[in-house]
């Protein structure tokens, strides 16, 4: 059935190239690639407290050439609560996106990464690539809190659009800081004063966690400043993060 509809791609113009043993044997290596073996590319995880652009700054980098994985991105959310996007594909496409992505880069040079958690909603980094980056040293990215609430409350527009989903997301953080708390930011998002709710969100949730986290990382390697988080300083990062860190020479210094 394989070789048939090859057979049909490649009348129809497209280039069809049949994997020896089928998807079995696909994802055995993908298997092997995400969970057995050491990834043999250097990373450079992109690190930096709730608002810091690590995203936009990634997709910056490789708008110029650098080479990056968007974890996010393959898994179709955001990182956090307030970041589903829509339905995540399943864990082994994610795992099989994660692996092409890898291999469509040049060990020889450095790749950017954004610093995860072990998951991405509700789907799990694989064993090897959370391996390299819980051992690579950070590349930590700083803002000022004012610089980072106006950022979230411009990157998270689809959900400030929709009230009823942030009211939803709002009351499950419940559990977590009270009825009053949810409900004072429940007010604040009523009355659209979406800045000063990413501020208190990230006071009071996001920041804390953060930082009680820090002991479990890998040290801070190098830290880049993200100005006003303005497209344009995120530009300006991007080309300043592949001057200092773009060639596996200069990665190398990152580590050292």
């Amino acid at each position: 059935r394989s070789g048939s509809f090859a057979s049909i791609l490649a009348q129809i113009g497209w280039r069809a190239d049949l994997v020896k043993g089928g998807y079995k044997s696909f994802r055995s290596l993908v298997v092997d690639a995400m969970h057995n073996a050491a990834l043999p590319h250097r990373l450079i995880p992109v690190d930096g407290m709730t608002g810091t652009a690590k995203t936009a700054l990634l997709a910056e980098i490789a708008a110029r050439g650098g080479q990056v994985v968007d974890l996010e991105g393959l898994a179709n959310h955001r990182g956090s609560l307030f970041g589903g996007m829509g339905g995540q594909p399943s864990q082994k496409m994610f795992e099989t996106r994660i692996a092409m992505a890898f291999a469509h880069h040049d060990p020889a040079h450095p790749v950017f990464i954004e610093s995860e958690a072990a998951k991405v909603g509700d789907l799990l980094v694989p064993t090897s690539v959370w391996k390299a980056m819980t051992q690579a040293p950070r590349l930590y990215l700083e803002a000022t809190p004012e610089a980072r609430a106006g950022y979230l409350a411009t990157a998270y527009a689809d959900l400030t659009a929709d009230p009823a989903r942030l009211a939803r997301t709002l009351q499950a953080l419940v559990p977590y800081q009270g009825y009053e708390t949810v409900a004072a930011w429940g007010a604040l998002a009523d009355q659209r004063r979406f800045a000063e709710l990413a501020g208190a969100l990230m006071e009071r949730h996001y920041d804390p966690r953060y930082l009680k986290a820090e002991d479990h990382r890998a040290p801070k390697a190098a830290s880049l400043s993200m100005g006003d988080l303005s497209p344009a300083a995120i530009a300006r990062a991007a080309e300043d993060c592949l001057a200092r860190f773009g060639k596996i020479d200069q990665a190398v210094g990152l580590a050292s």
